[in-house]
């Protein structure tokens, strides 16, 4: 930065007062002096903020747009490939040496794991950009949990993983989004698969649950306690392990896009797997938090309202912050 001058004088041979000459700035400070100027330049003005701001979301929505767009242009090729394995792996084409079906059941894994990324983008994409609409039909979540469970069950034994899940007879029927409902319970086990270690244990548990969530048109406190809190209005699911666990300052952060905790970054995921099930939860007008202390397992647990279209679900910019 230039130096400040002193409010000082000099006499010339006139006798006329004459100003200090500047001294000579350095490269180094006019640079930065440049830098500053810049700077403030780039700051846009109280005026120019919307236009910023939208011109941001625009950029965001096509950027969202394009990676939909790719990940459903590679979905189809996929699907092409993994049928040609399946054919192969099945021998129908003829026989097969022990080699060969290993290579092929590696080619299958890795697959099926490439399908998951690109699904996840699809549904990323369609919750950011307001695409995926829930559909609310009457059913009993029991069935839904143990559908997932029996999907999982396979994986689960291949990594010497004990899943234990029993059907809660209290819980009654409501409407739910069952395949999105799927969908965040299939997240959390995965989660769950993920960094739990060989020989450990995971829960899934659902019961009945009194949730008081105050809505805004309810008029008093009296009337709101007895509306809500006579019996249960919601259902709280719980994924439970026996892994490492979550320091409590990322509890929030980890329903964040592609979040990756520090020193798992070399671990398979995009990082899309908790934040689509946050949305998913909060487009059921529920709600999704984690419970954990390092090294002694994590507890992955949501609410989903029985009567969904009572309560206006959480807004997406929320990002989770809300417990």
């Amino acid at each position: 930065m230039a130096t400040a001058h002193k409010n000082t004088c000099v006499s010339d041979a006139a006798g006329v007062a004459a100003p200090e000459p500047k001294p000579a700035l350095r490269p180094e400070q006019g640079s930065e002096q440049h830098s500053e100027q810049g700077s403030d330049r780039d700051v846009p003005s109280p005026e120019n903020l919307l236009q910023e701001y939208n011109d941001l979301r625009e950029r965001f929505q096509r950027t969202t747009n394009a990676l939909g767009s790719a990940a459903h242009d590679l979905k189809t090729p996929l699907s092409i490939l993994n049928g040609y394995v399946e054919v192969l792996h099945s021998e129908k084409l003829g026989p097969l040496n022990d080699r060969q079906r290993e290579v092929l059941r590696d080619m299958q894994s890795s697959g099926k794991r490439l399908e998951q990324f690109i699904q996840d983008f699809l549904t990323y994409s369609a919750l950011e950009t307001g695409g995926l609409r829930m559909q609310f039909e009457l059913g009993n979540i029991n069935e839904c949990l143990s559908e997932v469970c029996r999907l999982w069950s396979n994986r689960f034994q291949e990594k010497r993983l004990a899943l234990y899940f029993l059907a809660n007879d209290k819980l009654p029927s409501f409407p739910y989004d069952s395949p999105k409902l799927e969908r965040v319970i299939s997240n959390l086990l995965e989660n769950a698969f993920k960094f739990t270690p060989q020989g450990g244990t995971v829960w899934l548990h659902a019961e009945p649950h009194m949730w008081d969530r105050r809505a805004a048109d309810q008029p008093s406190t009296a009337e709101r306690r007895r509306q809500n809190l006579t019996h249960p209005n919601s259902v709280r699911v719980s994924v439970s392990d026996t892994g490492p666990g979550i320091p409590a300052e990322f509890h929030l952060e980890v329903f964040d896009d592609f979040f990756r905790l520090p020193g798992t970054e070399n671990l398979e995921g995009m990082g899309l797997g908790l934040a689509i099930a946050r949305r998913l939860v909060q487009g059921m007008g529920g709600k999704i938090w984690v419970e954990s202390d390092p090294g002694a397992g994590c507890k992955f647990s949501f609410l989903v309202p029985y009567k969904p279209g009572q309560y206006k679900p959480v807004a997406a910019a929320s990002k989770g912050k809300t417990r």
